[in-house]
């Protein structure tokens, strides 16, 4: 399997081939067989919901199905060594953007320096002008420090009354 092809995939159809032709009763063991393979079916659909990555853009902390690589830096003998970390979403109302210079919007979170930051982007809105651009783009930069969002612009951009700031980040 290539490298692309990789991921969760569930068959559409599921096989319960547990009673014979012929047979018009069920027996113990019949059932046993039935409710094993519905046990594993369950089992491989819950797999599948738990590493989807989650399409909730929500104004407070959200774990968002993502699993970043383990922490490189944990020793072998450390019990966290092979354990994949979550990510978490946070989506911020930035509102309108400056006139060539700095606004800054607080995020709500309780940065640690145990934190990393894994996207950090935003996109803002024209709605008179029926325009948009994402962020960060050429004369707009966005940044994250402990407290805030912090959106940059070498021009006047208050006419984009709409931004719209998403952060995912791993606590670990």
């Amino acid at each position: 399997m290539a490298q692309n092809d990789t991921g969760l995939f569930l068959p559409t159809t599921n096989i319960w081939d547990v009673l014979p032709d012929d047979a018009d009763f069920i027996t113990v063991d019949i059932f046993k067989e039935l409710l094993v393979r519905l046990q594993q079916n369950m089992g491989n659909t819950s797999k599948a919901v738990d590493l989807k990555d989650t399409g909730y853009y929500t104004q407070t902390e959200f774990v968002n199905g993502q699993s970043f690589f383990p922490d490189p830096t944990l020793a072998p003998d450390d019990a966290n060594y092979l354990t994949y970390r979550q990510v978490y979403r946070k989506a911020i109302d930035f509102g309108t953007l400056p006139n060539n210079g700095t606004k800054s919007v607080a995020h709500g979170l309780a940065v640690t320096n145990a934190w990393s930051f894994t996207r950090i982007y935003a996109t803002a809105s024209n709605p008179t002008g029926l325009l948009y651009f994402p962020i960060p783009t050429t004369g707009t930069t966005i940044t994250v420090d402990a407290t805030n969002v912090n959106i940059t612009t070498t021009a006047n951009m208050t006419a984009y009354t709409k931004c719209y700031c998403v952060l995912e980040f791993l606590k670990q």
